[in-house]
């Protein structure tokens, strides 16, 4: 495989979304054989001195993990997308630098999220917990299970009140607070002169490798961008060029966008899964992630998860490997059930175009019944019971399998 895959990853303020919400959107374009699992991790207190095994590398583990959901590639430790009971989301991509990317297994950009979501509390604080990391242990080690290349990273980090766009060369970075407005991370680098924070010794680096003379203005995506082109996500025009307010429902059809580009169906990579968050600014009222835990958002249920003591778990979401170890990479079967009965239904879609039809309008019904649940949860003036939304993510993803059986 060459170049980074082409996945997208918004967050959205008001007043250009509805109600004062945040949203946060993601899709993940990866090998297209890979499977993605949805797992959630509860809260976990931990020994001291004890490790935890990320993808490559183990590190020191902190004393206590926030209770997390993930979107995760199966073989991997880390996340390419997830949130935490806090309302921190991120997200992160792979880009391509001037500088070439480590080969040594060291942490990768998954497992960065997946860090920062169990060890923040809000943006600011995972921001730090990742470039904390960063700087100790730096990142390297293949992004694909069977093919070796690894990439550097950049990563979309959000809460109810802002966003923070991160994006790395090796063990150095730059950070960007948003508050307002859209923007999109892509595969390619995007911030521009406006550096809120960065690593100390990035700009003496970039003059001692010749990429910035040390006198014109610091471009970031200018002085580490591989092509003149590194500036660009074509992907963010989809999102600026909605004249209604931005709603969850909007946000998932940006995602499943083929003709612009930000959902990928090509020889060599697919948006292996998906996921939409909504966060209300104010915390009486839940956050509510819907992931879909299936490739292919045009054909896939967006499903909602609601943090609450006691979450049923979801084994039917779950790859065989799963856990606190990382997965052994050669392990022959990484399907899941939900993966397996989605499989099956996209391969009536295609055989079958009426009785496709028929299913993927069944499908979108289902999604639409969720939906409105979800709105009218938010819309209530009622507090929320947490034993009546402990099942739901389960409730959904059994749901969607009897349908595609």
């Amino acid at each position: 495989m060459t170049g980074a895959p082409p996945s997208y990853c918004f967050v959205a303020f008001p007043p250009r979304t509805t109600k004062g919400y945040i949203l946060f959107g993601k899709n993940s374009a990866r090998p297209r054989d890979e499977v993605q699992e949805v797992l959630h991790v509860p809260s976990r207190s931990h020994e001291d001195g004890s490790k935890v095994q990320c993808t490559y590398l183990a590190i020191n583990q902190v004393a206590k993990t926030h209770s997390v959901i993930l979107s995760k590639p199966a073989w991997m430790w880390g996340a390419e997308m997830g949130a935490n009971e806090y309302g921190v989301c991120i997200g992160t991509v792979d880009v391509i630098t001037k500088q070439a990317a480590n080969d040594a297994t060291l942490l990768v950009g998954t497992d960065l999220v997946r860090l920062g979501l169990e060890r923040g509390t809000s943006a600011k604080e995972a921001l730090d917990v990742i470039v904390s990391l960063l700087e100790e242990h730096g990142q390297g080690g293949s992004s694909f299970q069977t093919d070796n290349q690894g990439f550097h990273s950049a990563f979309l980090i959000v809460d109810r009140a802002e966003a923070w766009i991160l994006e790395t060369v090796g063990k150095f970075w730059a950070a960007e607070k948003i508050t307002d407005g859209v923007r999109c991370i892509c595969n390619h680098l995007s911030m521009k002169t406006h550096i809120d924070l960065e690593h100390p010794e990035l700009r003496s680096h970039a003059k001692g490798q010749g990429w910035w003379n040390g006198n014109e203005e610091f471009n970031f995506s200018q002085v580490f961008s591989e092509h003149e082109d590194g500036d660009t996500c074509l992907g963010k025009e989809a999102v600026e060029n909605q004249e209604e307010l931005l709603t969850v429902e909007s946000m998932i059809n940006i995602l499943r966008n083929k003709s612009a580009g930000i959902s990928v169906d090509t020889d060599t990579f697919l948006t292996t899964a998906s996921a939409v968050s909504v966060l209300p600014k104010d915390d009486k009222w839940p956050c509510i992630h819907f992931l879909t835990g299936t490739p292919d958002p045009s054909r896939s249920v967006f499903k909602p998860f609601i943090f609450v003591e006691d979450v049923k778990a979801v084994p039917k979401v779950q790859s065989s490997c799963v856990g606190d170890n990382a997965c052994d990479h050669d392990h022959p079967q990484w399907k899941h059930e939900l993966y397996e009965a989605h499989q099956s239904a996209l391969s009536l879609m295609d055989k079958d175009q009426a009785e496709g039809d028929r299913l993927l309008n069944t499908m979108l019904g289902l999604e639409k019944q969720g939906l409105d649940a979800i709105e009218d949860l938010l819309s209530s003036s009622n507090p929320l019971n947490p034993a009546e939304v402990a099942d739901l993510f389960y409730d959904c993803v059994d749901t969607e399998i009897k349908f595609y059986k």
